[in-house]
């Protein structure tokens, strides 16, 4: 996220997009998709259970969970999307962070859309949806030089940017229960990069300071907390020390928690990705699988 925007990303030379399921009770990941035609990224659950929703090309694409070809969800005045998309709770709504820095929200049919971000001149990164379906979270950036911010918001409505500290904050994203938002944060060091994962109390932020609560201290770089519908699981993804943002193309590595214990490693799936690879909270309705991609280059 951090730099210019693109319009899209592409695969290089001998590239192919991965798209992997595993989880819990999964721990040899399946692969679901190997294509060397189009870049995928950041896998949605549908909440029937039915399909992964990823990007690719700018545009949003369904892909049947057991068995089925991919297809694009066509979209009328979409402008083109980036890795930054979250289901609506109704089960019928997808929010997608667009490259004009707006968030839209669209039917997962296709059809038309509708823009629910008002400010311009600001950068709107989604995350988040509540529960209730009522409030987003993202990450705002009025500079792609200044670090990013928690910002809270009703749809069409009014904006909170909530203080966490010094330090870019990403993947901010409410738990099942809506009590608190997951987010890594660069706060708890002087150094650049090395984010942690961390939480906030979601309590209205009726003031606007937040207690950063740290979850586990590692030397990795550490990205996009999910948790499980449950609560009682969650990913998230790791980079070799002193990575910078979430690049792409690196050797990197998606581990499987317990939300009782965030320090111990469950699992450990090692791939080639990096951005796009688990951008968003990707597990299944019932909690027995997660999607994740790789980009591995022959």
């Amino acid at each position: 996220m951090l730099g210019d925007p693109l319009p899209y990303r592409t695969l290089r030379p001998g590239q192919r997009s991965q798209v992997w399921v595993a989880g819990p009770s999964h721990p040899v990941p399946e692969l679901l998709l190997d294509t060397d035609e189009l870049l995928l990224e950041a896998a949605n659950w549908s909440l029937d259970g039915s399909a992964l929703y990823l990007n690719g090309n700018g545009v949003l694409w369904r892909l049947p969970v057991d068995g089925g070809a991919l297809a694009e969800v066509a979209h009328t005045a979409l402008p083109p999307i980036n890795n930054d998309h979250v289901l609506d709770p109704d089960g019928r709504h997808i929010y997608l962070s667009a490259n004009d820095g707006h968030i839209y929200r669209a039917a997962l049919q296709g059809g038309p859309v509708e823009k629910v971000t008002t400010d311009e001149g600001v950068w709107h990164y989604l995350h988040g949806v509540s529960p209730d379906g009522r409030r987003l979270a993202y990450v705002r950036l009025a500079d792609f030089s200044d670090p990013g911010r928690l910002a809270i918001m009703e749809p069409h409505g009014s904006t909170t940017v909530v203080d966490t500290g010094d330090g870019h904050i990403d993947g901010p994203e409410w738990s099942p229960d809506g009590a608190w938002i997951h987010l890594n944060t660069e706060a708890f060091t002087d150094e650049p990069g090395h984010a942690q994962l961390a939480r906030v109390r979601d309590d209205g932020f009726d003031d606007p300071q937040a207690e950063v609560e740290r979850l586990a201290t590692s030397d990795t770089v550490d990205w996009f907390p999910h948790l499980s519908p449950d609560g009682r699981w969650a990913t998230y993804i790791t980079f070799p020390a002193g990575t910078l943002g979430h690049p792409a193309d690196l050797e990197v590595e998606v581990r499987l928690v317990a939300t009782e214990d965030w320090t111990t490693p469950l699992q450990r799936h090692q791939l080639f990705g990096g951005q796009g690879t688990l951008n968003v909270n990707s597990w299944a309705p019932d909690s027995s699988r997660f999607a994740f991609v790789a980009y591995p280059i022959v």
